[in-house]
């Protein structure tokens, strides 16, 4: 399965390579740059002491240097590393006296007066007037580095501390640079089939606005067809309602005038299936009702006094009166939800109850404190792959009982634009068996 990509992630990391790039490559000419004005200023310095060390022993502020016992010894100095080490030589090359830390050999260089590189150090010859005399002063190359190294070192600990701040600070701005685009996630999330006014475009920034734009353009073309279909279901349930009601008037007449036989039977089953159209374009009106947005409602009603008056009228049909068990709360359970809207889907869930419970058995409609809606039915109880599918349309268990396929849908869809939730389980709670539909109003 492949994850979810992230934006922000990916954006972070390319900032941040270009951002250690750029400074790995401005470290690197820093480095080129140091490592040429070192090597000048280290020149200079190793020159300009060659040349002042030579005229101290010019003037003879040493000791006598023909003397054999005062040959190869160097003046007293502190017991550090000597960071400059020379040597001081006849014309003919032996050493007159060294540095401490100087090599006891001669240099490997040419008393010539300029400057000289051996393997390891870079050298300054410095002559005497009278060329009787050399002074050779020398340095590592390893100290060049070294300075060099702790430059580039002293430059790359900022780096290191920049680095988690800089991406902590790119994190902050690429989570405030992706609000809009959560808003506007958000707001195309909350569209639906009662929800599909246009996106606000006005605040919208300049880069997210052809996608907003485009969604609405998207919104516009699913509000008209979902127009189109609702205007033809209710067109269409409107002009059924009439000649069915009509046609089957006319057959309980005749069925009322022919004498029993064959004829007689045929008439009952056009009955049947006249009731049945005139069952299903009833739900079918409920349908485009309950997608129009029939549930949305600001005003505040007791949903008890809702369902008194649909028990009522349930009570007083001699089919479901001795069938019917409620109990209800006591304290009022105001919610903001329409009453005719509220009727439709209760009236649903109990006819479903009569229809596919078993026959003559108990009806439970309760109403606890919370005000969650329970209408529970006895019979066998349904697997689950019957009773995921219950909420779509035209869509029945396994039941050989009448009806449309179309009540729980039509519950389902006026209760989601109340706000709530539509819970059916099976079996009923409390129970091994039985059906319960549970409506959850906020």
């Amino acid at each position: 399965m492949t994850k979810n990509r992230s934006i922000i992630w990916p954006l972070m990391t390319a900032l941040s390579g270009v951002m250690v790039a750029f400074w790995l490559g401005a470290i690197g000419l820093g480095i080129h740059v140091m490592r040429s004005e070192f090597d000048e200023v280290f020149d200079n310095a190793l020159e300009e002491t060659a040349e002042r060390l030579l005229a101290i022993v010019e003037e003879g502020r040493i000791p006598d240097i023909q003397d054999s016992d005062q040959q190869e010894r160097a003046p007293a100095t502190p017991p550090a590393r000597e960071y400059l080490v020379y040597h001081v030589r006849a014309a003919d090359g032996h050493i007159l006296f060294r540095s401490k830390d100087a090599p006891a050999e001669p240099f490997d260089v040419p008393l010539t007066v300029g400057f000289h590189d051996s393997e390891k150090y870079r050298f300054y010859t410095a002559a005497s007037t009278n060329g009787a005399i050399f002074l050779q002063a020398a340095d590592k190359f390893s100290n060049r580095r070294e300075a060099v190294r702790e430059s580039a070192v002293t430059m790359l600990i900022p780096l290191a501390v920049l680095l988690p701040l800089s991406l902590l600070l790119m994190a902050w701005i690429t989570g405030r640079a992706v609000v809009p685009i959560n808003k506007l996630r958000e707001a195309i999330s909350e569209k639906n089939g009662g929800n599909l006014s246009p996106l606000e475009t006005e605040t919208t920034p300049r880069e997210l606005k052809p996608i907003a734009q485009s969604v609405n353009l998207l919104l516009q073309r699913v509000r008209a067809t979902i127009d189109a279909e609702r205007e033809f279901a209710t067109h269409s349930a409107h002009e059924l309602r009439t000649p069915v009601a009509g046609a089957l008037a006319q057959t309980q007449r005749l069925l009322a005038e022919l004498p029993d036989g064959a004829l007689k039977a045929r008439a009952r089953n056009i009955e049947r299936a006249l009731t049945k159209l005139g069952h299903t374009s009833e739900k079918l009106l409920q349908l485009a009702r309950a997608e129009a947005g029939l549930g949305q409602t600001a005003v505040m009603t007791d949903i008890r006094h809702v369902l008194d008056l649909i028990i009522g009228d349930y009570r007083h049909d001699s089919a479901t009166t001795q069938r019917l068990v409620y109990a209800s709360s006591t304290k009022p359970l105001m919610r903001a939800v329409d009453v005719d809207a509220l009727g439709i889907v209760v009236s649903n869930l109990i006819e479903n109850a009569v229809v596919h419970g078993e026959p003559g058995g108990r009806i439970r409609i309760s109403v606890d404190d919370e005000g969650i809606i329970g209408i529970a039915n006895d019979g066998p109880a349904l697997s689950p792959t019957d009773l995921k599918g219950l909420k779509l349309r035209f869509r029945r268990g396994a039941t050989s009982a009448k009806g449309s396929g179309l009540g729980l849908a039509i519950a389902d869809t006026i209760v989601r634009q109340m706000g709530g939730v539509l819970e059916l389980q099976s079996p009923a709670s409390g129970r091994v068996d039985g059906f319960e539909a549970r409506i959850l109003l906020p």
